[in-house]
């Protein structure tokens, strides 16, 4: 059996490479420790809730590069790569992490800006005279 486990997550503008192998669950984003990397708490919670759903949080060392957007939408995405990756190491965490819905990709995008607009909706200021 492969002792490594890969995933890709993604969401947003972010992509996440997540590579899965057991371990103490130490969790390692770009080369440095979550706690260094992610200085809000509330996205080191949403990177560790796969984990924490198939209780996992302690068998697993987690390794991940990640790339593009914004610190929320890497945390997303890494959220993600981690889901799919704890699916490729054991295949019968699929229905707990399908109920708490982190094996779906979050298809909210920016929206594109139209001409004739500041913005994607964003009129130019209007006046009557």
């Amino acid at each position: 059996m492969a002792n490594k486990f890969y995933g890709t997550g993604r969401r947003k503008k972010s992509v996440a490479r997540v590579y899965l192998e057991p371990g103490k669950g130490t969790i390692t984003i770009n080369k440095r420790p979550i706690d260094e990397y992610f200085g809000l708490e509330t996205l080191k919670v949403i990177v560790r809730q796969p984990l924490e759903a198939v209780n996992a949080l302690d068998k697993y060392d987690v390794t991940v590069t990640v790339h593009g957007g914004g610190f929320t939408g890497q945390a997303g995405a890494i959220r993600h790569g981690i889901a799919r990756a704890l699916l490729q190491a054991d295949g019968d965490f699929r229905p707990e992490l399908k109920k708490e819905g982190y094996l779906t990709r979050d298809p909210r995008m920016k929206e594109r800006k139209k001409y004739g607009l500041k913005g994607a909706r964003r009129a130019p200021q209007f006046s009557k005279r």
